[in-house]
């Protein structure tokens, strides 16, 4: 029983042994030569970046999920936007009022002027009070 334990020790032993030389010879950052020193084009060079993408969910409720948020947000964006408009809207709208509500003023004191004018150019220059009473 003691000489199976020490082989199969021995076996780990070996088994860690050409793991850790093999980890040691990958380990070596790239552009490193033999000795382990880094040459100088090499080490300008940077990996290229790589983008991860996540496998999509299989769970129907992890889809149901993210389908109901991607609704949502829609939702929110329209929302918003319906809301902005409207408010442009509103905003132009009352622009407009006010601007017919200053004509009517302006136009409402013209044409007062001109009926002050009229009465006044059509009575006689003569005195107001004839002493006349009743």
């Amino acid at each position: 029983m003691s000489q199976v334990k020490k082989m199969l020790l021995g076996t780990a032993f070996v088994a860690m042994g050409l793991s850790a030389s093999a980890f040691a010879q990958t380990a070596q950052p790239a552009g490193a030569d033999a000795t382990g020193q880094m040459s100088a084009p090499a080490a300008q060079i940077a990996p290229a970046p790589q983008n991860i993408v996540a496998p999509a969910p299989t769970d129907p409720l992890v889809v149901k999920r993210n389908a109901n948020a991607q609704a949502s947000a829609e939702y929110k964006a329209s929302k918003k936007a319906s809301k902005q408009e409207l408010k442009a809207t509103s905003k132009e709208a009352k622009a407009q009022y006010k601007e017919q509500v200053r004509n009517a003023k302006i136009n409402k004191k013209a044409d007062n002027q001109t009926a002050n004018d009229e009465l006044k150019s059509a009575e006689p220059d003569g005195p107001k009070d004839t002493g006349l009473q009743h």
